[in-house]
C-alpha cells in the first residue's frame, strides 16, 4: 500500500469508531479540503470561520434532505492528529446514516481512506516515528493492563528515544571517521578507536538488553500459550472451567472425553494467558483419541507455559517423577499442579511437598487454592522487569533490525581489533545506523510503509 502524490493531497474519509449499530458513530476525514468539504453538507454555523478544537452542533444535509443532526468537532491543521485539517462528524449510529453521510462527502469530493491511511499521514508529517505509529495500533489492540502499558510507553516515545540516543552516539563517531577519509593522506585521526571501541561495546549492552525483552514483550502483546496437560481424568477441564468461571469445557467421570483441545483466554495480574485444555495423556487404541494425544503432545512442544495436573487419588510418586523428567527433557516451563486435594491422604500430600516442594495442591472441583496457582503462573511470566519502568520490545520487526545492528556492532569490533581500514570500518557503522533507523522510520522504504500500515483498520 503505497501512495502517489496525488493521493497524499487528497481528502481522505472513513468510519473511525466500530462497525454496527451504536449510539453514536464518528466519521473522521483529514485533508486540507476536510473543513470546506463538511462545511458544503453541513447547515449550522459557517465552519471555514470557526476556530480549531470547536464542536458544532447542526445538520448534515444532501440538497434540502436532512440526514441525521450531527456534531462536527473541527482540529485546524498543524494542530490534529495528522497535522492536516481534520475533522470529526458524530452522528447517530444507524448504518444507513453512515453510509448516506460518506457517500455524500465522497460525492463532494473527499476519497476513501485505506487502512491506516490517517496514521501514516502523521508519520509522513513528523508528527511522531515509525515505532510511535505501530504503537498507536498496539494501543487499540490492547486487551490487558501490561498490553496497553507497553503500547503507551512505546507510543509516547520511551522506546523511540533510547533508539534515537544509540543512534546519535554512533553518528557522531561515523562522522569523524568520514572526516578521516577526507584526511587520509595527513594520516590523522578525529575518532580514538579505543573511545569507539568503548562506545560500541557499551551500546552492545544496551542493544542486548533489549533483544532480550522480547520474549517478555511478545508475552505481554500476544499472551501467555499455556497448555493443561495429564492423565485423562486428571481434572483439566474442570480446572479450565474453574478459571474461566463457566463451563467451557465438557466434564466427564469417563476417561478421554477431551479428544481434540478447547481454547480460551484469561487475564491474571493483567497478562493475557491463552489456556489450551487438551486430550488426556496415555496410550490409546480408539484412533480419535490417539489423534487427540498427538495433538496434545505437539501443543505442549510450542506452548511457553504448561501446567502438569495430575490426580492426587489416582497416582503414584513413580508416574509423577516419570511425567516430571519428560517434562523437563521437553524444555518448556512448567507448573506442578496436584489436583483433587480434598481426597489425597495426608502421607502422600506430605510425601510429595517433601520431594517436590514447589508443587501446587488445589480442588479444581472445589475451586479450592486456584490463587495460589494464579500467583505461581504470574510469577513464571517475570514481569519485575516491565514493572520498573525497563524498556520491553514487543515488536518482531524492531526484534529483527536489533539483532541486525547487534550483527553490524560486532562487525565494527572485529574491524577495530583487525585494524581495518577506515573505509570498510564506516561501512559497518553506516549498516547499524541503517538498522536502527529502520526502527524508527528515519531509514524507510514504500514497502516497508506499505506493509506496516496495511495491518491497521480502517479509519485509523
Amino acid at each position: 500500500m503505497s501512495f502517489s502524490i496525488s493521493e497524499k493531497e487528497d481528502t481522505i474519509i472513513a468510519l473511525a469508531t466500530p462497525q454496527g449499530i451504536g449510539a453514536i458513530a464518528v466519521i473522521r476525514l483529514s485533508g486540507k479540503d476536510a473543513i470546506r468539504l463538511t462545511n458544503e453538507v453541513f447547515t449550522g454555523k459557517n465552519l471555514e470561520d470557526q476556530a480549531s478544537h470547536t464542536i458544532h452542533f447542526g445538520t448534515i444535509r444532501d440538497g434540502e434532505r436532512v440526514i441525521d443532526e450531527v456534531l462536527v468537532s473541527l482540529f485546524i491543521a498543524p494542530k490534529s492528529f495528522t497535522k492536516e485539517n481534520v475533522v470529526e462528524i458524530s452522528t447517530h449510529g444507524s448504518s444507513y446514516i453512515i453510509n448516506q453521510v460518506i457517500k455524500l462527502l465522497i460525492r463532494k469530493g473527499a476519497r476513501p481512506a485505506k487502512p491506516g491511511e490517517f496514521t501514516q499521514r502523521a508519520f509522513l508529517n513528523g508528527q511522531f516515528d515509525l515505532a510511535q505509529a505501530e504503537a498507536v495500533a498496539d494501543l487499540i489492540h490492547s486487551d490487558s493492563e501490561t498490553s496497553h502499558q507497553a503500547a503507551l510507553h512505546q507510543m509516547r516515545g520511551g522506546f523511540s528515544g533510547e533508539i534515537k540516543e544509540l543512534r546519535n552516539q554512533l553518528i557522531h563517531f561515523a562522522s569523524m571517521i568520514e572526516l578521516e577519509l577526507d584526511f587520509v593522506e595527513e594520516d590523522v585521526e578525529f575518532a580514538s578507536r579505543d573511545d569507539l571501541q568503548q562506545l560500541v561495546e557499551k551500546l552492545l549492552r544496551v542493544v542486548e538488553q533489549l533483544i532480550g525483552s522480547f520474549d517478555l514483550g511478545n508475552v505481554i502483546k500476544n499472551g501467555v500459550p499455556t497448555v493443561i496437560a495429564g492423565k485423562p481424568n486428571a481434572g483439566k477441564s474442570t480446572l479450565l472451567n474453574a478459571l474461566l468461571n463457566e463451563e467451557k469445557a465438557i466434564v466427564s467421570d469417563i476417561a478421554g472425553t477431551t479428544r481434540d483441545f478447547i481454547e480460551d483466554e484469561i487475564n491474571i495480574g493483567g497478562v493475557i494467558f491463552r489456556f489450551i485444555d487438551t486430550a488426556g495423556l496415555r496410550e490409546t487404541t480408539d484412533t480419535i483419541e490417539a489423534m487427540g494425544v498427538s495433538r496434545t503432545q505437539e501443543k505442549m512442544k510450542t506452548a511457553s507455559l504448561i501446567l502438569y495436573i495430575f490426580d492426587l487419588s489416582d497416582t503414584d510418586m513413580v508416574e509423577i517423577n516419570r511425567d516430571i523428567n519428560k517434562l523437563e527433557n521437553l524444555g518448556v516451563p512448567f507448573v506442578k499442579v496436584a489436583n483433587k486435594i480434598d481426597k489425597a491422604s495426608n502421607e502422600f500430600v506430605e510425601e510429595l511437598n517433601k520431594k517436590h516442594p514447589d508443587t501446587i495442591f488445589i480442588s479444581a472441583g472445589q475451586k479450592e487454592h486456584l490463587d495460589d496457582l494464579r500467583d505461581k503462573v504470574l510469577e513464571l511470566v517475570n514481569l519485575d522487569k516491565f514493572r520498573t519502568g525497563n524498556t520491553v520490545v514487543t515488536n518482531i520487526r524492531h526484534y529483527d533490525s536489533l539483532v541486525k545492528t547487534r550483527e553490524s556492532l560486532l562487525d565494527v569490533l572485529e574491524g577495530i581489533d583487525n585494524e581495518i581500514t577506515n573505509d570498510f570500518l564506516a561501512m559497518d557503522i553506516r549498516r547499524s545506523l541503517h538498522f536502527l533507523g529502520e526502527i524508527t522510520g528515519e531509514i524507510t522504504t514504500d514497502d516497508l510503509l506499505a506493509n506496516i500500515f496495511s495491518k491497521f483498520c480502517i479509519g485509523k
